[in-house]
C-alpha cells in the first residue's frame, strides 16, 4: 500500500461488525475513528421472506442489492432448513462487486452485474432480458429506494420485494460526546458515509453538535446516491467515489486529502511504532 493517508484522521460511520473500510484506511496509514451510526438487524417480520424462500422455485430471477441482502437470505434459508442448492436454477443479478463477492463466497455466480454500481444501472443491465410476466425476487433492506422494483415492473416483471434485514441506530445519542472529544484532541480530516442511512443516523446522533464535529473535515461519500442524501441533509460533500466501492471511497480520500503535513504524519508514525498503541483505533460504540 502507498500509505498515502498517513497522519490523516478519518471517521468511519459503518457498523462495527464490518471492518473492511477500517482495514483499507489503516493500510493507507490513516488513523481511524470508529463512530458506528447503524447496525444491521433481522427484519421485523420474517413472514414475507419466508414465503418467498419456500417458493423459490417460482422465481426466475433473484436480484441482490447489497452484501447484507445476500447474508440475510442465506441465513434465513439455513434457519428454515433450506439448502443453498434451493437457489440453484435461478438467474442471479447483483448491484456491484461487493455483492457479487458475497454470492461467490457461497458458491454462486451472478449472471448480471452492471458496470455502474447503482439501481438505475442494474435496470439497464437487465434490459437485454425479456421480463414480461417473469417473477423476480428482491431481498433487501426494509427501507430502500424504489428505483429497481419500479424499473423492472415497467418492463413487465412481477416483482416481490421482501425485507431480508433492516438498519437501526447503533446506540445512544450520548456517544457524540466521545466523537467531540476526539475532534478536540486533533481535528478530523474526513467523515465517511457509505449509505444514506449512515448520513441520516449520523446527523440524528450528532444533532446540534454536527457543525462542531464536521468543522474542517471533508464529507466523503461512497457514491452519488449517498452524496445526494448528504446534500439534501445540508452537508457540503467534498469527495465522492467514482467507483462505488469501499476501495473507491479510499481512492477518493487519497485524491481529496493526500498525506498530512510532515509534522502530523510524523506524530502518527510515532504512535504506530509505540508498542502499547500499535494497531489502536478509537472505538466509540
Amino acid at each position: 500500500m502507498s500509505r498515502a493517508l498517513a497522519g490523516r484522521r478519518i471517521v468511519v460511520t459503518r457498523p462495527n461488525d464490518d471492518p473492511r473500510l477500517r482495514i483499507l484506511l489503516e493500510a493507507e496509514g490513516a488513523e481511524v475513528v470508529e463512530f458506528p451510526t447503524i447496525r444491521i438487524v433481522p427484519p421485523a417480520d420474517y413472514g414475507p421472506l419466508d414465503t418467498a424462500l419456500r417458493g423459490l422455485s417460482g422465481y426466475t430471477w433473484v436480484v441482490f442489492t447489497s452484501r447484507n441482502g445476500v447474508a440475510g437470505l442465506f441465513r434465513r434459508m439455513a434457519a428454515l432448513g433450506l439448502p443453498p442448492a434451493a437457489l440453484g436454477g435461478r438467474c442471479l443479478a447483483v448491484i456491484g462487486p461487493g455483492t457479487e463477492e458475497a454470492l461467490r463466497d457461497r458458491g454462486f455466480r451472478a449472471a448480471v452485474s452492471p458496470a455502474e454500481f447503482r439501481a438505475e444501472a442494474l435496470v439497464v443491465a437487465l434490459a437485454g432480458y425479456d421480463l414480461r410476466g417473469v417473477r423476480v425476487l428482491i431481498p433487501r433492506a426494509a427501507v430502500a429506494r424504489d428505483v429497481l422494483p419500479r424499473g423492472l415492473r415497467a418492463r413487465g416483471a412481477a416483482v416481490d420485494v421482501v425485507s431480508a434485514y433492516r438498519t437501526e441506530p447503533a446506540g445512544p445519542a450520548g456517544r457524540i460526546r466521545h466523537l467531540i472529544a476526539a475532534a478536540r484532541t486533533r481535528r478530523l480530516d474526513a467523515v465517511t458515509f457509505t449509505s444514506p442511512s449512515t448520513v441520516r443516523q449520523f446527523l440524528r446522533l450528532a444533532g446540534p453538535e454536527a457543525p462542531r464535529v464536521l468543522a474542517g473535515a471533508i464529507v466523503a461519500c461512497i457514491g452519488p446516491v449517498t452524496a445526494e442524501a448528504a446534500r439534501e441533509s445540508g452537508l457540503r460533500v467534498g469527495a465522492v467515489a467514482t467507483t462505488y466501492t469501499l476501495a473507491g471511497l479510499v481512492g477518493a480520500l487519497r485524491d481529496a486529502l493526500g498525506p498530512a503535513p510532515a509534522g502530523r504524519a510524523g506524530i502518527a508514525a510515532g504512535r504506530a511504532r509505540a508498542p502499547q498503541q500499535s494497531g489502536i483505533r478509537h472505538g466509540l460504540s
